[in-house]
Parts: structure tokens; C-alpha cells; sequence
């Protein structure tokens, strides 16, 4: 197949230039002169952007086991109307989780048949895996995730400390990087007791048992960890500038490590996610450190922004906010929040935004020069979007499988008009 898309505006070097891109045969052939390009199958992008295809490193899509939650055909369907043609599926929610090459396997048959964009895996660190790290490997995984903390699935439990260190150090001898969900369990524990004790149930309540604190001190350890063992290590969903100081740090001592934030963090403040109620309600919590984690992305400190998709059903989500499911649900609004609250509101240049979904991610795990870029010979996953479009988000306009999202009724500005993966249009409003 082959498709033209016209009078695309794409950043090269220093510079937005309108060029013709032709795509067939799944890969980017030629970035022609404006007007030059000759297809029957073409695409007009006149007045609108053309980025490099989003990669959203971290995402839930609970197939097998938890498809009641979100499947492959919904969450990609979901995934793809927010412009992004890779993911990475986290291993808990599924069940069983994805701690085999096994696992892996059934995961690739399933988004062979079900995914519209492409598909990657992280595999699981858990007690009783250690000896399937090497063939998870070889079946293709981008990495392993653990957990310091409790992470709500009972087959998932948290990595004791010994565990972490012998984990890691086999990861380091694979060559592999470790993903980490870092909050300290004794911390959490040791406050919600205290919390519960006084009748908390709100999310101000929830918020005290997960404090700055109890993220800065899992980060600390495990990057001390890290630097004993020499395992690359990847700190998931940073909420606090208390943690990207300690990141700072550790990438200035030579420390292999990246970090990512979510759109969630960089949208709302504490009090904000306290009015939305348990749609809301994430782990860590969102705080009101959002101008810092802005910044953290602008100096570099942080690395990557991804959506930590984790939607359930919506009887989940209600109640006691201990009691609900501590998740947020936002395979779409990554790309309206970084357009929105960054190229808007804080006038960050769009080409400073872009290498936080693209290029960042692409290089750190191994698609350098295939994805994140508009160069002929790299894939042809492109996302265009009208940057000037204001809009509403209402439940219709939702893919995923349950329309719980703290982001309804936000006015955004930015909106996504197509995704093409493979040089194929896979979604259009």
C-alpha cells in the first residue's frame, strides 16, 4: 500500500518545512518538495502538523485475564485516537501476569489479532521468576517492572529488598532495564493505619498516606541499589519535584537512569483531583507539583511522558476513596495535555514537547532511527493534529472500554486528526 500525505509540516533540524511525504511498504520513502508527490491514495494536511508517531512507554491493557477492565481492541482503539502508534503494556493487570516467554507469546498472538498500532511488553520481576528473565528476553520484551510498593493485584506482590538486589543484577548482566514503581511500603502502611484510624476516606485522606516522602525514599533506595549492582533502571509515574532532585542528582553522578511523568501530574493539582473525586485517584497521588514536573521536563531531568493508562470497570471507582481502584484512565489525553497546558498555556515550543513521546523514548529502548523520527526509511507511524482546534472532551468522544476519565468536560486546545501506523490510517474523527 502507499499514501501521500500533502503539505505536511514537519520539524527538520531547527526548522518547520512543508514537504510532501510519500509512505508505502510500511516505511517513510521520500520527503519531497511541497507539490512534487504523485499518489492516487493522498491525505491533505494542509493547516495542521505532522509529528512523529507518539510511543506511550507505559500503558494497562489487562488482556488476558482482566479484558472486563480494557482489552487490546478497545485500549488500542483508544491509544490510537490520542495519536499514538507504539505502546508498551505493562505485566500486572493481565492475568496470569506476564512473568514467562510464555506469557509474552500469548500477549504478541493477542495484538496480532486485536491491536491497530504497535505493541510492546514489558515483562515481570516477580519472586519464583528470576530463571524466566533470560527467555523473556528472547521473546522480545522491552524490560522488566517491579514493584516497591503494594500494587493492588494479588498475583503482583512488591519486590522485598533482596529480591531487588538479586533481580537487578541479573537484569544487568542481560543488558535489560528495570522499570519501578517506586513508593515505600512501610510508609504507606505505617499512615493509612493512622489515617483509617481517624475515619479519612476522601482523597485529601489519601493523599497524606502516600506522601512526597514515601516516593523520595523508595527513589533513593533504588537507585542506591542501582548503582551496587549496575542494573539501568526506569522510575515510573514521578509526582514530586522532591524525586526529580534525587533523579537530578543520580544522572549527575552517571547513574543510568530515566524517569517519566504523566499527563495527570501535569494537568491537575491536589485540590483539583479531590473536586473529580476517585476517577482521579492514581498512585502515587496527584499532588500540586506540576509546575516543577514541567520544568523537570524542559531541564531534562525527566525523560518521558506516558499515560500509565489503568482503567476497571466503573464500580471500581466508586465509594471510599481507600476502597476504589487507584488508577487513571487516559490512553487518549496525552497529547491534548502536552498541547493544551504545555504548547499553550506555558508557550513551550512544540519541537521541545515532541522528543518527550518520540525520539526520547525511541532511543532508550532500541527504536532509534526506525520510530520517533520523520526521516525517509523510518516507519511510517505519523500522528497529525490541528494545534489550534478547541474542543470539549464528552464521553463519546471516548474509545477506551468504560468512560471513567477525569478529564471530562475539560476544555482542550489541540486535537488529533489522524494516526497513521505502517503507513496506514488506523484512526480519523
Amino acid at each position: 500500500m502507499e499514501l501521500l500525505i500533502q503539505n505536511a509540516e514537519i520539524y527538520r533540524g531547527k526548522n518547520w518545512e512543508t514537504k510532501d511525504l510519500f509512505l508505502k511498504d510500511g516505511k517513510i520513502q521520500q520527503i519531497l518538495p511541497k507539490g512534487s508527490g504523485r499518489s492516487e491514495n493522498k491525505w491533505n494536511a494542509a493547516g495542521q502538523k505532522v509529528l512523529p508517531g507518539l510511543l506511550d512507554i507505559h500503558v494497562h491493557l489487562n488482556e488476558p485475564g482482566r479484558a472486563d477492565w480494557e482489552g487490546m481492541k478497545t485500549g488500542t482503539a483508544a491509544l490510537a485516537a490520542g495519536g499514538v502508534t507504539t505502546f508498551f503494556d505493562m505485566p500486572l493487570n493481565c492475568s496470569p501476569p506476564t512473568a514467562t516467554a510464555e506469557r509474552v507469546r500469548e500477549k504478541q498472538r493477542l495484538a496480532e489479532r486485536k491491536s491497530l498500532i504497535n505493541s510492546g511488553w514489558w515483562g515481570a520481576l516477580l519472586p519464583g521468576h528470576l530463571k524466566d528473565l533470560p527467555e523473556m528476553k528472547e521473546a522480545g520484551v522491552i524490560g522488566f517492572k517491579t514493584f516497591m510498593s503494594a500494587s493492588g493485584i494479588e498475583e503482583f506482590p512488591h519486590a522485598e529488598d533482596g529480591f531487588l538486589l538479586e533481580g537487578m543484577e541479573k537484569i544487568a548482566s542481560l543488558g535489560m532495564v528495570l522499570a519501578v514503581h517506586a513508593e515505600s511500603n512501610a510508609v504507606i502502611n505505617y499512615l493509612t493505619a493512622k489515617v483509617k484510624a481517624e475515619n479519612g476516606a476522601a482523597m485529601l485522606d489519601y493523599a497524606k498516606t502516600r506522601p512526597p516522602a514515601a516516593e523520595a525514599e523508595a527513589v533513593q533506595r533504588i537507585l542506591a541499589f542501582a548503582e551496587v549492582t549496575g542494573c539501568s533502571v526506569h522510575i515510573c509515574h514521578v509526582s514530586s519535584e522532591a524525586v526529580v532532585r534525587i533523579i537530578a542528582e543520580a544522572k549527575r553522578r552517571g547513574i543510568d537512569v530515566t524517569a517519566e511523568t504523566c499527563p495527570h501530574y501535569l494537568c491537575f493539582s491536589l485540590e483539583e483531583a479531590a473536586q473529580i473525586g476517585s476517577a482521579a485517584k492514581c498512585a502515587p497521588p496527584i499532588r500540586s507539583d506540576k509546575e516543577a514536573l514541567w520544568q523537570a521536563l524542559r531541564d531534562g531531568d525527566l525523560d518521558f511522558v506516558s499515560s500509565d493508562h489503568s482503567p476497571s470497570p466503573p464500580h471500581m471507582k466508586k465509594g471510599n476513596l481507600f476502597d476504589s481502584w487507584g488508577g487513571v484512565a487516559g490512553a487518549q489525553q496525552t497529547i491534548d495535555v502536552l498541547l493544551t497546558e504545555g504548547f499553550h498555556k506555558r508557550n513551550i515550543p512544540l519541537e521541545e514537547i515532541l522528543p518527550w513521546v518520540t525520539t526520547n523514548p525511541a532511543a532508550r529502548f532500541g527504536f532509534r532511527g526506525r520510530k520517533g523520527q520523520i526521516e525517509e526509511g523510518a516507519d511510517a507511524d505519523l500522528t497529525i493534529v490541528n494545534t489550534e482546534e478547541k474542543w470539549v472532551l464528552k464521553e463519546e468522544d471516548l474509545y477506551q472500554r468504560h468512560k471513567v476519565s477525569p478529564y471530562l468536560g475539560k476544555t482542550f486546545t489541540g486535537k488529533v486528526t489522524c494516526t497513521i501506523v505502517g503507513g496506514i490510517v488506523v484512526y480519523k474523527p
